[in-house]
């Protein structure tokens, strides 16, 4: 019996291996034809491969002979059994002589059979010299190392450039169904419809979110929102509508909420607070309730609404140990042909500026802030506080764990037209005077509000977009009713 080599690892899969093993575990490579390595004079080329000896040596005349010093022929390692003797022609390859029928007798492993391909020159008769099919097997690929004892590949095969699309490509394929009427279509191919995953069933080209661009036109009042440039979501929202009061005069609503991003949920929490105020100002109104008291009742039905986001499923699910609950800031306008109000929790603002530029802005809002805090108590000035790095470290918010709600509102009554103005500080931070926010302001911002707001998100990611950006433009006074912007 020839001596086991010793091996670490299968020469076939590289899978460990243990002392005595005899296959491998996990391919069965037959172990045993493994040559072993010689003390000096390795006969092993580069390639793996062991080179066959010469045709003329003693004993080596003939396929399947043995070599004088004990070896199996071509090269094997001492000790190795010789390859059995090509059969004569015209007798089966496959039969054994231990059981009937030319099954191998147990213990015993027949060589394989290959069959026999006719030669193009006669039916069935091979014209040139034949190889021994116990000798011949299957050829090796050019240029891969294979064990000549068992014809196992030591490499991988080679991997095409380019696979194919699981999808047909937009560019090339032109005969692609139409979705059905109402579908929504894919932006890259604009023939895939849009699963429900957010990605196109085509071309599998992600689509933009709802939310990372938004902007309506409610005609007497305009808001854009933008997700900015460095964010991977946006995280604030807005609601801007139109309402009358009881006697019929026009009030403009704007709501603005920006998303604490440290928090659980921030793009929930700003939309279900720019909602819940929304619906509470639209119902106080109509109703004569003051337009400051509305707004006030508006924060805390905002603020409710963030809380009950703390209870939801989604945000146990969402919510790491060290995460703190849904939570947003807000701030708010109510625009009627007399009155201004303002309300708000949070760093986001409200700037006044003027139809008649030769008059000053003005900053409408106080900011719950690090910031604004020193800034009140005397410790700093404006410049020092706000360039410091917890400036911008908010001490008010709508949220289960906020310390204590305190709805701060304003009523205003100017004397002149002019727009207002309701940003997050994705906007302010990029002209926070107000004499900075009315440069940026349009000249022609009464008249048109979307195209305003259009200028200032335009503004801010020309400034860098660091942040989300949400601004609304309400012209005052309010213009009557049916009056929109050109």
């Amino acid at each position: 019996m020839s001596q086991m080599p010793q091996l670490s690892a299968c020469p076939s899969c590289e899978w460990p291996l243990e002392s005595g093993d005899r296959f491998c575990g996990a391919c069965g490579y037959d172990l045993s034809a493994v040559p072993v390595r010689p003390d000096d004079n390795p006969t092993i080329v580069m390639n793996g491969s062991v080179p066959p000896p010469a045709m003329g040596a003693p004993g080596m005349d003939r396929p399947g002979a043995a070599a004088p010093d004990g070896s199996g022929g071509h090269g094997l390692p001492p000790g190795t059994p010789p390859l059995p003797p090509s059969p004569p022609p015209g007798s089966p390859a496959s039969a054994d002589p231990g059981l009937p029928g030319g099954f191998p007798a147990p213990g015993h492993h027949a060589p394989p059979v290959f069959p026999t391909v006719p030669a193009p020159g006669g039916p069935g008769a091979p014209t040139g010299p034949q190889t021994s099919p116990a000798t011949a097997g299957p050829p090796a690929p050019t240029g891969s190392p294979v064990s000549p004892a068992s014809g196992v590949r030591f490499d991988h095969p080679p991997e095409p450039e380019e696979y194919p699309l699981q999808a047909p490509d937009p560019r090339v394929v032109t005969d692609l169904p139409t979705p059905p009427e109402g579908t929504k279509v894919c932006v890259a191919c604009r023939a895939g419809r849009v699963d429900h995953d957010g990605y196109c069933e085509n071309c599998g080209h992600a689509q933009p979110r709802e939310r990372d661009h938004m902007e309506l036109d409610a005609g007497l009042v305009a808001a854009v929102s933008d997700r900015g440039l460095r964010h991977h979501r946006n995280e604030d929202a807005f609601a801007v509508a139109c309402t009358a009061l009881p006697d019929g005069r026009p009030a403009v609503v704007a709501i603005v909420c920006d998303g604490v991003s440290s928090a659980t949920r921030p793009d929930d929490a700003s939309m279900a607070a720019s909602r819940a105020a929304s619906e509470s100002l639209l119902a106080a109104l109509p109703r004569g309730t003051h337009p400051q008291q509305a707004m006030h009742d508006a924060i805390v039905a905002a603020a409710n609404a963030v809380n009950a986001l703390a209870a939801e499923p989604a945000t146990a699910r969402e919510q790491g140990p060290h995460q703190n609950a849904p939570a947003c800031t807000i701030v708010g306008s109510v625009v009627t042909p007399e009155l201004l109000i303002v309300g708000w929790v949070g760093d986001s603002r409200v700037y006044w500026v003027p139809v008649d530029r030769s008059t000053p802005p003005a900053r409408l809002t106080e900011d719950d802030s690090w910031a604004a805090q020193m800034v009140a108590a005397g410790l700093m000035n404006e410049a020092e506080a706000y360039a410091d790095e917890r400036a911008h470290a908010i001490t008010g918010w709508l949220g289960a764990d906020a310390y204590e709600l305190e709805p701060h509102t304003a009523s205003f009554k100017p004397d002149r037209p002019g727009v207002v103005v309701v940003c997050t500080d994705g906007l302010w931070n990029y002209a926070e005077a107000a004499d900075e926010m009315a440069e940026a302001v349009p000249l022609d911002a009464a008249a048109r509000p979307l195209h305003s707001a259009q200028v200032l998100v335009g503004h801010a990611l020309d400034g860098g977009g660091h942040d989300n950006v949400t601004v609304a433009v309400l012209p005052f006074p309010a213009p009557p009713m049916g009056a929109g912007s050109a």
